[in-house]
């Protein structure tokens, strides 16, 4: 089985990790000219430590790693076994016709973050990546991409099924996965299976992690064209990709929120003050799920800025929040992709 055998920084000091096999360059369209959209002016972040801001930078440019052309935000265009989404990687989401339990909308009580106005903290920004397995296995669609060290500091790693989803029942391939290892790419000896890096399978496409202060491991993932969902991760869990999509209620993990793709494509997140926080694509909004109720939920931002790739705490405490309009699927707005920073109030 392909295992991460190192972080390489291309470019930059912040770095990914890829499997032995080159990163190659995305050509990316030039956008589109459109009246900028406005934006209150707040003051820009104190200076922060190297090791917060490394951190922050991985994860926004991680981000724009995951938006390679051919990511299809929750469509299927690898040969999924269940229903089809168009050709021009949009999705037809399945009607309303019954609330699950996961289904619901509105905030809880005492919960929900007031967020301020947003500001620019970095602006034309592209998404120049794209992943390759040293197996083969290269993937424009459904190839996850993030990557975060946990609180047990190992280096987790999601990858998508590469368009086939038989890979993400296969415990012996690597796509499909949440993956964990050491941080120099090795399997740590108290993984869920002896020498192998899975830490979760039956993934279709995760995106975000984070964890809360108790460890609790939260993942979005792009589901195909009915839901999409928020995991909670459990070590050896399966679920369920691609023998059920959304809550299933059978003997594969439910998720502990789901979501309408046209509601969200969810991609990074981030645990922050008693909620996951959500960054949504075709949904256009942040998603905030308080972690006591995740069946309950509130939008912010909906439509202001486009997709929205990913979503980090900055050390003060604000969220900053990474668009994704120039990767062909988008609208982008005069000097997009751009880094907002969005107090808490």
């Amino acid at each position: 089985m392909p295992h991460v055998t190192h972080v390489t920084f291309p470019g930059s000091t912040v770095g990914r990790a890829h499997y032995a096999g080159a990163m190659e360059p995305a050509q990316v369209p030039l956008p589109r000219s459109r009246p900028t959209r406005g934006r209150s002016h707040l003051p820009s972040p104190p200076p922060r430590s190297r090791a917060a801001l490394a951190t922050l930078a991985a994860s926004l440019l991680v981000a724009t790693g995951c938006a390679a052309p051919g990511d299809a935000d929750g469509a299927d265009t690898g040969g999924a076994t269940a229903g089809s989404a168009p050709a021009d990687g949009t999705t037809a989401s399945a009607p309303d016709s019954a609330a699950s339990p996961g289904d619901a909308t509105d905030p809880s009580p005492g919960e929900t973050l007031d967020l301020a106005a947003p500001s620019d903290v970095a602006t034309g920004l592209e998404a120049p990546w794209s992943i390759a397995f040293h197996d083969g296995t290269a993937a424009g669609n459904h190839n996850g991409g993030r990557i975060a060290f946990g609180p047990d500091g190992m280096l987790y790693v999601t990858t998508g099924d590469a368009g086939d989803p038989s890979h993400a029942q296969d415990p012996d391939s690597p796509a499909g996965k949440i993956l964990r290892l050491t941080p120099d790419g090795e399997i740590p000896n108290d993984n869920p299976v002896d020498g192998s890096p899975v830490h979760s399978l039956g993934h279709r496409n995760p995106q975000g992690l984070d964890w809360a202060d108790d460890g609790t491991l939260y993942a979005s993932e792009f589901g195909q064209d009915t839901w999409d969902e928020l995991n909670v991760i459990e070590p050896g869990g399966n679920y369920g990709w691609p023998e059920v999509e959304g809550i299933g209620g059978g003997e594969f993990i439910d998720p502990v929120r789901q979501w309408r793709p046209a509601e969200a494509s969810p991609s990074g997140l981030a645990v922050v003050d008693g909620s996951v926080v959500v960054a949504s694509l075709r949904g256009e909004r942040v998603w905030q799920v308080p972690i006591g109720e995740p069946q309950r939920s509130e939008d912010h931002l909906t439509g202001d800025h486009g997709r929205l790739r990913d979503v980090a705490e900055a050390p003060d405490g604000s969220l900053w929040i990474l668009t994704n309009n120039t990767d062909g699927r988008g609208d982008p707005a005069d000097g997009d992709d751009r880094v907002l920073r969005v107090p808490i109030e």
